[in-house]
C-alpha cells in the first residue's frame, strides 16, 4: 500500500522537467539616463528601464494544490552616493547589505512578498487542471529618484551638488512556488546592473547645471546557465525601499542619520 501512495504522490509532483519557459527575454532599454532640472529643490534623473519577460506552459495539475509563477527579484549591492564639494555626501545605504550580514535584500514591492509584484508579474494557476496552462509573466524596473540641489542636512536653499555616483546590482528570478507545500522550483536566474554617474556644476543656471559623464548605456542583463538559488531574507521583509537608510557624510564630523530605515 505505501508503494502505491509513493507512485501516486510522485505522479502527482509537478517536477522542473514538465514546466516549459519559452521566449525569455531580459534586455535593458538601449537608450541614456535621462537628467531633469526642473525644480529648484531637486535634481531628478530616469535611468532606462530593465524589462524580463517570459511565455510560460505549465502542465497539468493533479491536485488541489495552488502554484504561483513570476518574478523574485533581490538587490545584492548597492552604492549610491551624491557629493556636495569638500562639505561631504549624503549616501542611501542598506546597512545589512553594507556589513555583509546578507547576501541580498528583497525588491519586492512591500505588499506581495517574495514577488516582485502581483500585476504583470504572476500567474496563479488553483489545481486540479486537466489541461497546461500557457500565460506570460513580465516585469520592469528603473530609477527615478529626487536628489537635493543643497546639502540635506542645512537650512540653506544654495545649490552645491556637484557630482551624483549610483552602482547597483540585482538579482531577478523566474520562479514555481506551491503555496501549499510551500516547494519552490527554480526556472531561471538572471543579473542585471544600473550604473549613473552625473557631474554637476552648482554655480550654472537651473537647466544647465548636471551632464551625464562615463558610460551613456548600460551592460544588458546575464541569464545564467547555472541555477543560483534564491537567499532566504530575499524572501520576505524588509524589501529595500524599508531597509534603506539616508545618511549624510560630512568631510569633518561624525554621520548623521537623515531618513531612518522604516
Amino acid at each position: 500500500m505505501g508503494c502505491i501512495q509513493s507512485i501516486a504522490c510522485n505522479k502527482s509532483r509537478i517536477k522542473r522537467e514538465n514546466i516549459l519557459v519559452q521566449d525569455l527575454s531580459a534586455t535593458i532599454d538601449h537608450c541614456p539616463t535621462v537628467i531633469e532640472e526642473n525644480s529648484p529643490i531637486v535634481l531628478r534623473y530616469k535611468t532606462p528601464y530593465f524589462k524580463a519577460s517570459a511565455r510560460v506552459v505549465m502542465p497539468p495539475i493533479p491536485r488541489q494544490d495552488t502554484w504561483v509563477v513570476g518574478w523574485i527579484q533581490a538587490c545584492t549591492q548597492m552604492e549610491f552616493y551624491n557629493t556636495y564639494g569638500d562639505i561631504g555626501m549624503s549616501s542611501w545605504e542598506l546597512p545589512q547589505l553594507r556589513e555583509g550580514l546578507v547576501r541580498a535584500i528583497s525588491d519586492s514591492d512591500g505588499v506581495s512578498y517574495p514577488w516582485y509584484g502581483n500585476t504583470t508579474e504572476t500567474v496563479t494557476i488553483v489545481g486540479p487542471t486537466s489541461k497546461p496552462s500557457r500565460f506570460t509573466v513580465s516585469m520592469n524596473d528603473n530609477f527615478y529618484p529626487s536628489v537635493t540641489w543643497a546639502v540635506p542636512v542645512s537650512e540653506s536653499n544654495t545649490p552645491l551638488l556637484t557630482n551624483i555616483k549610483r552602482d547597483q546590482s540585482f538579482t531577478t528570478w523566474l520562479v514555481a512556488l506551491n503555496t501549499t507545500s510551500r516547494e519552490k522550483i527554480l526556472l531561471h536566474t538572471i543579473k542585471w546592473r544600473m550604473r549613473v554617474d552625473v557631474m554637476v556644476d552648482p554655480s550654472q543656471p537651473l537647466g544647465s547645471r548636471a551632464r551625464l559623464v562615463g558610460r551613456l548605456y548600460q551592460d544588458q542583463p546575464r541569464v545564467l546557465a547555472r541555477m543560483e538559488p534564491v537567499p532566504s531574507n530575499a524572501m520576505g521583509k524588509p524589501n529595500a525601499n524599508d531597509a534603506q537608510v539616508l545618511m549624510w557624510r560630512p568631510r569633518r564630523g561624525p554621520p548623521i542619520v537623515v531618513i531612518p530605515p522604516k
